[in-house]
């Protein structure tokens, strides 16, 4: 078998564990329910970092491996790895407000308007009259020969840009076509303003290349902020960020006498040059309370057999958003059963039967991770503290946001990994009948917006799986239909709950998938490995010695 930087695909003909279809058709559906209908019930508060509904949704969590006969695997042989944050919440009203051409300052809704946070660590915020520039998607790549930021100083001055990357709505260009990019994405431009001392960002929001409605952003913003512990935080972040409407961007390029459809289309161009709003200013104040919490990964292991030193991580994440704002119901608690409570059902339950059946070469690491809502945190602080080598983990296998609208022909993966993970999965599928679609949403970087993404920048051949579109009663339409609805309608909001109408048969059938995947990287000898032209290989073959000999 090759190694390192030759280390073999999971694809590349070995075969299978011999117990790959042992435990298929195992799942139970009633079980998969029962630990939805608690994860996601109101008792469970939303299950947010640093709140009752974190205590007992650990509390669950711990039981549940425990049950299903795995071995606690978290910090001092316990189930948790604590995971240390910084949390930051808005404390008391928002004053926001621009002013254009010496008029009269006009107000700004938090919430409506505009939808502010910081996560800087020096006191409360308190920007008046900052001057406020246009730097197109915000974005600089050297290996496209791209810079929105060329020939502008923009230290102590608030960033307009826009969201996704260039090619959303254009030809495809530099940036690959409609598939969003890390460059489209919003942490990547908070993170490209503050290492130019800018003193915010503000992105325009528009609900088809962002991916979701306002509603998502503003119960995103409203809720408390949390970071990983960072010694260099007042570099790392901004002293404002947020999201403003297209309407308000449309009113305050008016005023600085600009189009801002016209702006956007030029952002499109390649050459485009960042500019001053004219002499628009920015204020923004808000007192911010800062504490340090500490919220919990929750981990169990199944040892292996043959090669018990080498790890599958099985992962997703717990944490929804806890109490918000009131819906039209008068509903505040954003349960999160699609998201995520679907994952973790799936891995209490992809646990039980595989303790159940033969026992797997790889040892199997269940991790049910927090604070994915924030950023991807719970994974974050996992790469940087692993508590088994990352070297020698063979894969990340995480899971997101089964659909409750009934079963599916195919199944899917978040992005374009460049993995042969995506292989692996499209065998495990059709093994059981199924197709493996690609992602149907590339424009939304879903790549980018789950916890395997962590694992990816640290080396780690790493898939989130989710539900595939072509449903069996509906066809592809009815997916696509399916799947708005929950975007506009539930999608981190209180309508994200468990109901008897669930159709279970599309999460087992997905789980089941799963399970044998899970089942084969576990029992083979391949190691998985990035595609030739993958941006994680580089990170992934600096620790080919560890895996080499074996």
């Amino acid at each position: 078998m090759r190694q390192g930087d030759q280390d073999a695909n999971a694809d590349s003909g070995q075969p299978a564990d011999a117990g790959a279809d042992a435990d298929v058709g195992a799942i139970s559906s009633e079980r998969l329910a029962g630990h939805l209908r608690m994860l996601a019930s109101d008792e469970f508060e939303g299950r947010a970092p640093d709140t009752p509904g974190e205590e007992k949704t650990v509390a669950y969590i711990s039981e549940q491996f425990a049950a299903a006969g795995l071995q606690p695997a978290g910090d001092g042989g316990g189930w948790t790895q604590a995971v240390t944050l910084e949390r930051t919440e808005i404390a008391g009203p928002v004053a926001a407000s621009f002013t254009v051409g010496g008029d009269e300052a006009w107000s700004l809704v938090n919430g409506e308007d505009i939808a502010l946070e910081t996560l800087h660590p020096d006191g409360n915020v308190a920007l008046r009259d900052v001057p406020v520039v246009f730097a197109g998607y915000g974005i600089t790549a050297p290996e496209l020969d791209w810079d929105d930021y060329a020939g502008l100083d923009v230290r102590g001055k608030v960033v307009v840009v826009l969201v996704n990357d260039p090619d959303f709505e254009t030809e495809p260009g530099r940036f690959g076509g409609k598939a969003m990019t890390w460059y489209g994405r919003w942490a990547y431009k908070y993170i490209e303003a503050a290492k130019r001392g800018a003193a915010g960002v503000l992105i325009v929001h528009e609900t088809a290349p962002a991916a979701y409605p306002w509603v998502t952003v503003r119960n995103g913003r409203l809720a408390p902020q949390f970071d990983i512990v960072r010694e260099d935080a007042a570099s790392w972040h901004l002293p404002v960020r947020g999201w403003i409407q297209r309407a308000t961007a449309e009113r305050l390029f008016a005023d600085a006498g600009l189009s801002f459809e016209a702006a956007k289309r030029e952002a499109q161009q390649h050459g485009f040059r960042a500019r001053a709003l004219g002499d628009a200013r920015f204020s923004a104040a808000f007192a911010v309370e800062r504490s340090r919490i500490t919220s919990r990964n929750v981990l169990g292991l199944l040892p292996g057999d043959a090669r018990a030193d080498e790890t599958v991580v099985v992962s997703g994440h717990w944490d929804s958003f806890g109490i918000g704002e009131p819906d039209e119901s008068g509903d505040a608690i954003i349960n999160g059963a699609v998201d995520n409570a679907t994952a973790i059902a799936s891995m209490i339950e992809i646990a039980r039967v595989m303790a159940e059946g033969p026992k797997p070469a790889r040892s199997v690491l269940f991790v049910a991770l927090t604070a994915e809502e924030s950023g991807l945190l719970g994974a974050t602080y996992y790469a940087a503290h692993p508590l088994r080598p990352l070297a020698t983990t063979a894969a990340v296998l995480n899971m997101e946001m089964w659909s409750p609208d009934g079963p599916t022909r195919d199944i899917s993966s978040w992005g374009q990994g460049k993995v042969s993970l995506e292989r692996d999965l499209q065998a495990a599928a059709a093994a059981l009948g199924r197709t493996y679609s690609t992602d149907p949403d590339l424009e939304a970087g879903l790549f980018y917006r789950a916890d395997h993404f962590a694992f990816a920048q640290a080396g780690v051949p790493a898939i989130t799986i989710g539900p595939g579109m072509d449903q069996l009663d509906g066809g592809v339409e009815g997916g696509k239909a399916a799947r708005a609805d929950y975007f506009a309608k539930r999608y981190h909001q209180p309508g994200d709950e468990f109901g008897d109408g669930w159709d279970m048969r599309g999460p087992t059938a997905d789980t089941e998938v799963v399970l044998r995947l899970v089942r084969e990287v576990a029992g083979s000898g391949a190691w998985p490995a990035w595609d030739a032209d993958s941006e994680f290989r580089v990170a992934r073959d600096a620790s080919a010695q560890e895996r080499a000999g074996r």
